[in-house]
């Protein structure tokens, strides 16, 4: 038996979304769990998708940062019952590998192999269209539909204290953000934080440095609408790049000796270069934005050997999700991150055009679909 639903579907760049009826099976192949979502972010990656920046299959339900409520198992889960209250994560484990066993799940080979080209581990598609077709879901996820099929290490469980459309956020620009900061980059309370872009991932980075306790953490942006959204978030200091250099504000704020750990969470390569040339000797430049295929960057290799400087990426905030989630969300119940402010806009599923046009415009800072 299957179950029918209404999805967004993308099926040529530059051309909108169409809502459309899909099915997925009613029961869960072995190791999967059927999830029925409740809420849903639009975020820039599915943009680059949308506009032709990353090659992408067809046709796709596009969508990776979502959360919703268990509907049934399959033969081999455990620790997920029907009910649960979970958020989906695009780097779901194979908890076998050895970047698995190692604690870095986010590069689990069976992700590399078959969730980074929008396919279950099994390596096939879970949905189906009219006509036969079979759907590819966006990193294995497709959020932009009323129901995901996904390994069960993809549906991590968390308490209901927080709301679904917060929670969702917590699939991807949250612990994207927080993650640069804690995980990868691992701030110290003593050090000076730059964090380049105040989107949904900047903004986090903001409040992940300020959860660390960050000495100094300057935000960077053109928009004095989104500089002003992170001082709200935990910015001691602001600069708009569009009135001042960003070298030349960097060196006024630090007395010229430069940050210690500065976040890139745009994906372009003049904001790549310029967070590593805001570095201080021995500073750490983390590229947590995520760049369209082809963009290439160039550093002085001497001045990173004499001066020890570091440029890391940091992929899903270096998170382990098992654990990285439920943290998240046990953080936002006792008011140390916000989560209520991020979410600016809420849609229904056929507004989702509508949204997209409102990233494009940098309006906002998180729009959400409301199922």
């Amino acid at each position: 038996m299957t179950i029918e639903f209404d999805a967004a579907v993308f099926r040529a760049p530059n051309e909108p979304l169409t809502v459309e009826r899909v099915s997925v099976a009613s029961t869960p192949p072995p190791g999967d769990v059927l999830v029925r979502v409740k809420a849903s972010g639009l975020c820039h990656s599915d943009l680059h998708v949308i506009v032709g920046e990353w090659e992408a299959p067809t046709p796709m339900i596009l969508g990776h940062e979502g959360a919703g409520v268990v509907e049934a198992v399959g033969e081999g889960v455990t620790g997920l019952t029907e009910g649960d209250h979970v958020v989906l994560s695009w780097t779901p484990s194979c908890r076998r590998c050895r970047y698995c066993v190692s604690g870095r799940p986010v590069l689990c080979d069976l992700v590399s192999e078959h969730s980074a080209n929008h396919l279950s581990f099994d390596g096939r598609t879970r949905v189906g269209a009219a006509a036969g077709e079979e759907v590819f879901s966006f990193a294995g996820l497709g959020t932009f539909g009323e129901y995901v099929m996904v390994p069960a290490s993809a549906a991590i469980v968390v308490g209901p204290q927080a709301p679904f459309e917060q929670a969702s956020l917590i699939g991807c620009a949250v612990t994207t953000g927080v993650g640069a900061v804690v995980n990868t980059a691992k701030v110290r309370p003593s050090e000076v934080v730059l964090v380049i872009g105040c989107g949904g991932v900047g903004l986090n980075a903001v409040q992940g440095a300020r959860l660390v306790g960050a000495r100094m953490i300057i935000a960077a942006d053109l928009s004095d609408a989104r500089l002003e959204q992170a001082r709200h978030f935990g910015a001691t200091d602001v600069v708009n790049t569009g009135r001042e250099p960003l070298a030349d504000a960097v060196a006024r704020l630090t007395d010229a000796r430069g940050v210690d750990v500065a976040v890139e969470a745009i994906g372009l390569a003049q904001t790549i270069e310029a967070a590593y040339g805001s570095l201080a000797r021995g500073g750490r430049a983390v590229v947590a934005g995520q760049v369209a295929d082809g963009v290439r960057i160039s550093i002085d290799p001497f001045v990173m050997s004499d001066s020890e400087l570091q440029l890391i990426g940091s992929n899903y905030g270096s998170s382990r999700a098992d654990t990285d989630f439920p943290m998240l969300v046990d953080q936002y119940v006792n008011k140390r991150i916000d989560l209520d402010s991020l979410v600016t806009r809420l849609i229904t599923l056929d507004q989702i055009n509508d949204g997209f046009d409102d990233l494009v415009r940098g309006v906002g800072i998180r729009t959400v679909i409301r199922y």
